[in-house]
């Protein structure tokens, strides 16, 4: 990504410090430990999901840090007639500001603005974490889900935030619940006279009589849909336990370490980030694998780094996993008293 530009000298010296025995971090960490990582959902009343993350923020100061908001909104899309698609479609989208890279020209933010939006829509897009209910009328009408990431702070480790971010508001995202709406034609009227020729006589023609609670062809023949009001604004998006979670590797041979700093990114000649999903934790699968800087790798080296990556991924999966889930029920008890007082 964007690095800070910094001298031979000093990029020499952290290199030095890295690989030394024992390593030797500017802040005291150690090479797999991360900064402090702050979570917080529902920040966006107007989103359907929302999270603003923060990573080393410093405690003393309150700044400082890389840090990055993420809403969802859902948009209803004609599929025969519009842009949709049946079953729905999920469009992501990156901007940073342009106080977070003050060094950079706009054609150059433009670029990693692009970038970031790249890694992001190949992994979150995959047909294989598609959720399965955007869909509110078969073949008519879906839902588009746009993931809007803004990077309002960079710190280092944008990319392993940027897919904390977007995983937790799309784990935060609520599906408005819909009801189908039918129209029927209104029953024909026919105007006869008795048998005198003094009188008109409205005489309907007979229709047969249908249930109100038969609902089987609701579907089939639905013509629009309708909201329905209550307490939890919607369900959650089927299949959230998927959405992928990103581990960067910087590479210094013979070693690594993860959770870098802008200084620590420009030392480094290559860094490897895997996007891991653990639908099922046993067996978890690699969605995408981006390789960034001017290093190679060979492949047994590739097959290495990969088996290390899943394992750290795994730890960052299971610490974000319990705080999503203490978030999703802190919102749905306010959500639930909120409602109530109505």
């Amino acid at each position: 990504m964007a690095s800070q530009l910094i001298s031979k000298s000093e990029s020499a010296y952290i290199q030095a410090s890295l690989q030394a025995t024992p390593p030797l971090r500017a802040d005291g960490r150690g090479l797999l430990d991360f900064r402090t990582v702050l979570l917080e959902t529902g920040v966006a009343p107007l989103a359907n999901g929302s999270a603003r993350l923060n990573i080393g923020r410093m405690p003393h100061e309150g700044g400082g840090g890389t840090e990055l908001l993420a809403a969802t909104k859902l948009e209803v899309e004609d599929v025969d007639s519009g842009d949709g698609v049946d079953g729905g479609r999920v469009v992501c989208s990156v901007s940073c500001s342009p106080s977070a890279y003050p060094h950079l020209s706009p054609n150059t933010l433009e670029e990693l603005q692009y970038d970031l939006t790249v890694i992001l829509q190949q992994a979150i897009g995959h047909p294989s974490l598609h959720p399965q209910n955007l869909t509110i009328i078969p073949r008519k009408k879906s839902w588009l889900l746009n993931l809007d990431v803004i990077v309002l702070a960079d710190a280092g480790n944008v990319v392993d935030a940027l897919f904390m971010a977007a995983r937790a508001a799309l784990w935060d995202t609520k599906v408005p619940r819909t009801r189908a709406v039918q129209y029927r034609a209104p029953e024909q009227l026919q105007t006869t006279r008795d048998s005198a020729g003094a009188m008109d006589v409205d005489q309907r023609e007979a229709i047969p009589a249908a249930s109100g609670f038969d609902t089987r062809e609701m579907v089939r023949a639905a013509a629009d849909f309708e909201l329905p009001d209550y307490w939890d604004e919607g369900e959650v998006l089927h299949g959230r336990e998927k959405w992928p979670i990103c581990i960067t590797l910087n590479l210094l041979p013979p070693t690594h370490f993860l959770d870098a700093t802008p200084a620590e990114e420009a030392s480094v000649p290559l860094r490897m980030h895997l996007a891991f999903s653990f639908g099922d934790p046993n067996s978890p699968r690699l969605q995408s694998m981006r390789l960034s800087g001017p290093g190679e790798l060979d492949l047994t080296q590739v097959k290495a780094h990969i088996a290390d990556g899943e394992r750290y991924a795994r730890e960052l999966f299971n610490a974000l996993e319990a705080k999503v889930r203490d978030e999703d029920i802190r919102r749905n008890v306010k959500a639930r008293d909120k409602f109530a007082l109505r």
